[in-house]
């Protein structure tokens, strides 16, 4: 063997591993790799040469410390195809847990909007995602100017200085958001009322939790809803994996079953609630995001519906309910590329530990994991006695990962003052702003956390049942439901009351 072919076979050697050991941090908290819109993978239909291109923005590292004086470049992007009159609305798109992608401000149902009120429309990347980088680098002491009240003041201090730019100062500002983006926009109306006129808050979480148990009910829930037999199926196929990590040859019948990076070790209860989350996030990933129009974006496994897992789950033919849960497995990891399943506990907290914006966790792993161990909780785990993926990673596991990853102050106690101040820096459930409508699907576990019923006259819930996470959202397709579509009508009809109310207003003055 030649040194080339040396080297080749070494890089392949790296390749393999990389997309092996990044297996079970596709799905961590409810979070895919790329945040909860997704990123446009390679064969997207749009053409990327008429994406908007990249500007930057000086943004304070610490808007509330005047003795801090660092700025750091935070990157946004800009269309004003639609902007023809110099009284139109600004559309603001806030950017969350992932890197921030044009293709938002050329689709989707914000630029539909955009279209028929003729807005000029702004995307701006969260700080500590995407390129958006206000440190040197993710250490545990830079990463304390990472949480929502900073990204609050970022949007404040990028609107004021845009609004000048582009001479956007008596306009109607109104934001946009999905999942934590849209819990964003509730709280930059309620924080920021003088500064955004109305807020379109999709899919948004705004109460914090730290066991978030209802997650795994919403899955089951919509797991049920093609039947009996699938949630019945899963359950048996749990007990089946219980029951084998009872024993050395249980575990190695496992570890080959389910395609294993390394032996499970059956004596280790860090790996054993990896596992037993991955298998879950099998199911949990599909449910959030069941049957939506992501197509446009090159997302993966769009194809893959609730229908498709049950259909799997149920066929006999397949063999025991452990073969069809390995089957469903098995085809996953082929659809995410990957060849193997890592649920090493040490391999993922070592990866999570990485503070290099060079790493893998640099794509919001880490960030995410962070926000969530100081903000909001969120932490789906299997303590529901009404889920049937067995009870392996109960709270303790995830506020193990918050101590391993960051530092051991973050136990249960310093987590849950973190969500208490949360809540009560923005109301929970009993958010006290005006004009912010919560678009929801009723498939999405997410909606268990957000608004789903009136909270006054001019905030408003919007559930549209059977639509999953931010489906309201993406474009428009011929194969919406009759409730998608009328969603997406009423958060019309809101935009236009509330430009026309601003108008009014300004008319009187």
């Amino acid at each position: 063997m030649s040194v080339l072919d040396l080297l080749m076979h070494f890089v392949v050697l790296i390749f393999v591993f990389t997309k092996a050991s990044l297996a079970s941090l596709h799905f961590i908290r409810g979070r895919p790799r790329g945040g909860m819109l997704g990123v446009p993978e390679v064969g997207c239909t749009i053409d990327s040469k008429n994406l908007p291109e990249a500007q930057w923005f000086s943004q304070r590292l610490d808007h509330f410390d005047d003795s801090n004086t660092n700025t750091w470049q935070q990157r946004y992007f800009y269309n004003d195809s639609h902007y023809v009159n110099s009284d139109g609305p600004v559309f603001l798109m806030i950017g969350g847990e992932g890197e921030a992608n044009p293709i938002w401000l050329t689709v989707g149902d914000m630029m539909k909007n955009a279209q028929v009120f003729g807005a000029f429309t702004f995307l701006l990347e969260h700080r500590f995602y995407g390129e958006s980088r206000p440190t040197s680098d993710m250490s545990d002491a830079n990463l304390r100017y990472l949480n929502s009240e900073q990204a609050l003041a970022d949007l404040a201090a990028f609107r004021v200085a845009m609004a000048k730019k582009f001479n956007l100062t008596s306009n109607q500002w109104i934001s946009f958001g999905g999942s934590y983006p849209g819990s964003l926009s509730a709280w930059y109306r309620l924080k920021y009322p003088h500064l955004v006129d109305g807020a379109v808050a999709s899919s948004a979480p705004v109460f914090g939790k730290l066991n978030f148990l209802e997650y795994m009910d919403v899955v089951t829930a919509s797991l049920g809803t093609t039947g009996p037999d699938c949630v019945k199926n899963v359950a048996n196929a749990t007990n089946r994996v219980q029951s084998l990590l009872s024993s050395l040859e249980g575990a190695k019948q496992l570890t080959e079953l389910f395609m294993l990076c390394e032996p499970l070790d059956k004596d280790n209860v860090n790996d054993v609630a990896t596992f037993a989350l991955d298998l879950s996030g099998n199911f949990a990933i599909v449910v959030q995001y069941n049957k939506d129009n992501r197509t446009f974006e090159g997302a993966v496994g769009t194809n893959i519906t609730v229908n498709t897992l049950c259909d799997i789950m149920n066929d006999v033919r397949i063999g025991e309910p452990l073969l069809r849960y390995a089957k469903i497995n098995s085809m996953m990891l082929q659809t995410y590329g990957v060849n193997c399943l890592d649920s090493s506990y040490k391999s993922m907290i070592t990866t999570l530990q990485n503070t290099s914006w060079s790493s893998s966790a640099s794509e919001g792993g880490r960030q995410w994991t962070y926000q969530t161990c100081t903000e909001f909780g969120f932490y789906q785990t299997s303590d529901s006695h009404a889920q049937p993926f067995g009870k392996l990673f109960p709270l303790k596991f995830f506020i193990q990962q918050c101590m391993d990853i960051f530092d051991p102050q973050f136990n249960a106690t310093n987590i849950q003052n973190g969500i208490d101040q949360t809540n009560t820096n923005y109301g929970g459930y009993g958010i006290a702003s005006s004009k912010i409508i919560f678009p929801n699907g009723s498939i999405d576990p997410w909606h268990a956390l957000g608004i789903i019923k009136d909270v006054t006259s001019s905030e408003q819930a919007v559930f549209i049942e059977g639509t999953a996470h931010c489906a309201n959202m993406y474009p428009a397709s011929p194969s919406d439901p009759p409730q998608l579509v009328a969603a997406r009508q009423t958060i019309q009809d809101h935009l236009k009351a509330w430009l026309a109310q601003e108008s009014q207003l300004s008319n009187q003055v």
